[in-house]
């Protein structure tokens, strides 16, 4: 099997064409670039709201949970028979994916920053507007990007299911080494698919380091903020 797959691989014409591996990794990317950007525009401003305010807080838990919960082709096979075999079915059963793990980084990002630079920051005039753009946000991302980070690896490992229902991506070699007993094929599936995984997993492991305090995120003291938490604290007791 391991002799087939080195064969098929060093055949340039399994890497060209509609059917090649070129453009099946393309579409893999696309479906789950597509996923994570819904799922984003749907779990940030959440995230954002609910961990600036404080409200919500056991909403969020508990629908972060009920969907974790959901089976992705299950609901995907549901959703082909309500509107058929389209785009929309493997996308919404990618978007409940990558929502819950986004939905917890934003959330926890911002209602884990230091609530002494809060207060400074409202001391010093800020705007509600102000303080989550330019205080908690920066200060967030490390886990921001970690929720991020999750929800990739999820999505493209998942994001196999659309061959499921005759769509495009690397599920194809999967899907189709099945139905044609053909393991080698399946094989090459399973191993883009990790490599593809792999890859994006320590590009975003590296954001995370980039954003790290010390590694060019803004710091407290870079938002002005120090001066005014200084002024807050107590003074030290004299003799």
């Amino acid at each position: 099997m391991l002799a087939d797959l080195a064969a098929y691989l060093g055949d340039g014409t399994n890497w060209a064409g509609s059917t090649g591996i070129l453009n099946r990794l393309v579409e893999h990317v696309g479906y789950s670039a597509l996923a994570l950007l819904v799922g984003a525009v749907i779990a940030v401003p959440l995230g954002l709201a609910i961990g600036h305010t404080g409200r919500g807080e056991g909403i969020i838990v508990g629908l972060a949970n009920t969907m974790r919960a959901l089976p992705s082709l299950g609901l995907m096979t549901f959703l082909v028979l309500l509107m058929s075999s389209t785009l929309i079915p493997p996308i919404t059963a990618l978007v409940a994916l990558a929502v819950p793990p986004l939905l917890a980084g934003v959330y926890a990002g911002i209602a884990n920053v230091d609530r002494s630079v809060v207060d400074a920051a409202r001391a010093m005039g800020m705007t509600e507007w102000q303080i989550l753009l330019r205080v908690e946000l920066p200060n967030a991302l490390p886990l921001i990007v970690g929720g991020l980070r999750g929800a990739t690896l999820q999505v493209v490992a998942t994001a196999t299911i659309a061959a499921f229902v005759n769509l495009g991506g690397l599920g194809r070699y999967i899907f189709d080494g099945l139905a044609l007993y053909d393991y080698t094929r399946v094989l090459l599936g399973a191993l883009l698919v990790t490599a593809l995984a792999l890859v994006l997993d320590g590009l975003l492991a590296l954001v995370v380091k980039l954003v790290q305090p010390g590694t060019g995120r803004m710091t407290v003291r870079d938002t002005g903020l120090q001066a005014a938490i200084d002024d807050r604290a107590p003074a030290a007791p004299t003799a």
